[in-house]
């Protein structure tokens, strides 16, 4: 039996799986629950219950946690959490001998391994030229997250790296104005703060503080109601996009944040050589599909100058199945982590 993690900042998903060779079911998973990131008592309570909730499947020999964040020496701090998360503390606690740590989009990366035989585990964006070569994710959620996968001529080798942490570039005089208004805040502006729920929200504050157009007011008692920006403001954009009631800062705070998404997409694309695939994974892209499917994420994908026509042939899909990071995790305990 295996335990597999995805642990974000808003909440942890965790799954058993069968290790190889033993009984398993049609989505490759035996059980799984998620549970709030602030639940007292942190993950090692977290998983502790999980498991408890699922004595009669046995006890699990491996796990492998998906993390936000950068992990060294089997230790991550998260990144949207005040957890430092240790592999042979948990193995201690837990009774589990083995336990590795990847980050969340290394994870997810791995996902792709259990995803590819179905096609509608993803939306296709650009079709491009698909062919063999390097691929990444980037992955828009409570933070951003970004990843790697090298292809070495027989295989895809997933590498994890904190690209959603560098510096926002911006390009016109409205993306400038959005920085030096972050960075009373912030100090360092990075990617993540315009291209995440907190980026959905951090560009409406800008918008609505700066543009002198007014609040529409049900948007305003919404948010004050439910403490999401984010939400609302998709919510009503999508509503505008189906030709329903609107929210002129909302629709124009998701061109942006499409805008911005489009950009530090490609621009881990060219890094990587992505000819492979762009993926797009994240709750973000897919509670907003419709407006993903736009021209303005792609247009700003493809908005690189002499790299244009490069870019346009690599495949980017949206990844549609919300398991790619738990099914990666398993996936690595089964075939990574050895017996």
């Amino acid at each position: 039996m295996i335990l597999a993690g995805d642990i974000g900042g808003t909440k942890v998903n965790l799954a058993l799986a069968p290790s190889p060779g033993e009984a398993g079911t049609a989505s490759g998973l035996l059980a799984m629950e998620t549970f709030p990131s602030n639940t007292p008592g942190g993950l090692h309570a977290i998983v502790a219950t999980f498991l408890s909730h699922n004595a009669s499947l046995g006890k699990p020999v491996k796990a492998c946690l998906g993390i936000a964040g950068p992990i060294k020496d089997d230790v991550c701090r998260a990144t949207n959490l005040p957890w430092v998360i240790d592999a042979r503390e948990l193995e201690a606690t837990l009774g589990i001998p083995r336990v590795a740590l990847l980050n969340d989009l290394e994870a997810n990366a791995y996902g792709l391994n259990a995803l590819e035989g179905n096609p509608a585990n993803f939306l296709t964006l650009a079709e491009g030229e698909p062919t063999k070569g390097n691929r990444c994710v980037v992955s828009a959620g409570t933070g951003l997250g970004e990843a790697g996968i090298a292809w070495d001529g027989t295989r895809y080798l997933p590498f994890a790296c904190e690209g959603g942490h560098t510096s926002f570039s911006p390009q016109t005089l409205l993306d400038e104005e959005l920085l030096d208004y972050l960075k009373w805040e912030y100090g360092h502006v990075s990617w993540e703060r315009v291209v995440s729920g907190m980026g959905i929200a951090n560009i409406y504050r800008f918008l609505r503080d700066t543009s002198g157009r007014p609040q529409t007011a049900k948007v305003a008692q919404e948010m004050e109601a439910c403490g999401d920006i984010g939400a609302v403001v998709s919510k009503w954009a999508l509503s505008a996009a189906a030709g329903g009631p609107g929210c002129p800062l909302c629709t124009k705070t998701m061109n942006l944040f499409l805008t911005y998404y489009g950009a530090e997409a490609s621009n881990l694309a060219l890094k990587i050589m992505a000819r492979g695939g762009v993926y797009i994974g994240g709750g973000i892209a897919v509670k907003n599909l419709a407006l993903m499917q736009s021209t303005t994420f792609m247009d700003a994908f493809l908005s690189k100058g002499r790299m244009r026509a490069l870019l346009q042939t690599f495949p980017v899909r949206v990844i549609l199945n919300d398991k790619a990071a738990l099914l990666g995790a398993a996936w690595y305990a089964c075939n990574a982590m050895g017996e």
